[in-house]
């Protein structure tokens, strides 16, 4: 009886080249790069990889001094590093699950913290919420996306798409939302009945409100990363 057995489970779980490229899910939850050249991930992402690869942590003027000082400023803690090689490069994420996408021309806001790893021939710049930065500390930040190439970007559980259409907008908790297409741009707005009803700060009670004509993407689940003042 070869159930339980060691060699079923190698069997079951052993890695498999599915030929779809430099991008390619190993699971939902792993990240398969065939690198041949150079990559960008998020520090702290690599689990494992053979071949011959070469890894920096981005440099402090890797991307030029502006984004240098609003990533100070921001405190994000979406720091990168520069995979180069040949080899295959495997990445996760705290086991979220992982979507693949590629741009062709298109803009992409990614939430800072849900973005893994992108082709170097992508553009990308940090935004910041300026008008959140007084409600929650720290402020919150995104990844603006843009050109031709693959990125990948993460969520807890499955992730959901809401259309945003003229007229009727769409409201998200921030520590949900995972990324929202290039053609929005979210306002914050506050709900103060809620807030009087819990009796305290609430990271509901601050909501993103997109209008216009695009979509969001958010998870079911609502990510810790910031913390909202209670002054």
């Amino acid at each position: 009886m070869n159930r339980y057995s060691i060699e079923e489970f190698v069997e079951k779980t052993e890695q498999q080249d599915k030929g779809q490229g430099l991008f390619e899910l190993e699971t939902e939850r792993l990240l398969e790069i065939n690198l041949n050249g150079q990559i960008w991930a998020k520090s702290g992402a690599m689990v494992s990889y053979r071949g011959q690869i070469k890894y920096e942590r981005e440099g402090i003027l890797e991307h030029g001094f502006g984004k240098m000082f609003k990533k100070a400023f921001t405190g994000e803690g979406t720091s990168l590093m520069k995979a180069t090689g040949n080899g295959k490069l495997y990445l996760a994420d705290q086991g979220k699950k992982i979507s693949i996408l590629n741009l062709k021309g298109e803009e992409l806001y990614v939430n800072g913290n849900d973005l893994l790893a992108f082709e170097p021939s992508i553009s990308w710049d940090i935004k910041m919420m300026r008008k959140i930065a007084g409600m929650l500390s720290g402020g919150l930040f995104n990844v603006k996306l843009e050109g031709r190439g693959l990125i990948a970007i993460t969520s807890h559980y499955e992730p959901l798409t809401l259309l945003v259409k003229p007229g009727d907008p769409v409201y998200t908790d921030p520590n949900a939302t995972v990324a929202w297409s290039g053609s929005l741009t979210p306002e914050f707005v506050t709900d103060i009945s809620l807030k009087t009803i819990l009796g305290r700060g609430s990271g509901e009670s601050i909501q993103m409100k997109f209008a216009g004509d695009g979509f969001v993407v958010v998870q079911p689940f609502e990510e810790v990363y910031f913390r909202e003042t209670t002054s």
